[in-house]
């Protein structure tokens, strides 16, 4: 298998954010022993978000097995939802702000449109 480094289109603020997401779930679990530090885990979240790479593929890139970086993924993106604006908040606001057009999950739907 081969390895490679490559970027992501994001702000070192941003990586800070999520890791710090990951910090304080950790603390309030009282979670020890990790196979990743915070910063780590947020990164793999990110470049699977940004990217789109599998399980697999961070996996090994990571140095985790496939099963451990699902995991991790999973947990980062729980803690990511639970900051998001409840449905009718969102709602509220983009009548609020007059907004058009709403995307409520930021799901990105291939279309031939």
């Amino acid at each position: 298998m081969l390895f490679y480094r490559a970027s992501l289109p994001l702000s070192r603020s941003t990586l800070n954010y999520v890791a710090g997401l990951v910090r304080r779930h950790r603390r309030s679990i009282s979670s020890k022993g990790r196979a990743l530090p915070p910063g780590q885990q947020a990164l793999m979240t990110l470049a699977h978000l940004e990217k789109g790479e599998t399980f697999a593929q961070l996996a090994a890139g990571f140095g985790v097995g496939t099963t451990t970086a699902w995991r991790y993924i999973n947990e980062t993106v729980m803690l990511l939802s639970a900051r998001s604006p409840k449905l009718g908040q969102a709602l509220h606001k983009a009548k609020k702000d007059q907004v058009r057009h709403l995307i409520l999950d930021g799901t990105l739907i291939p279309s031939t449109v």
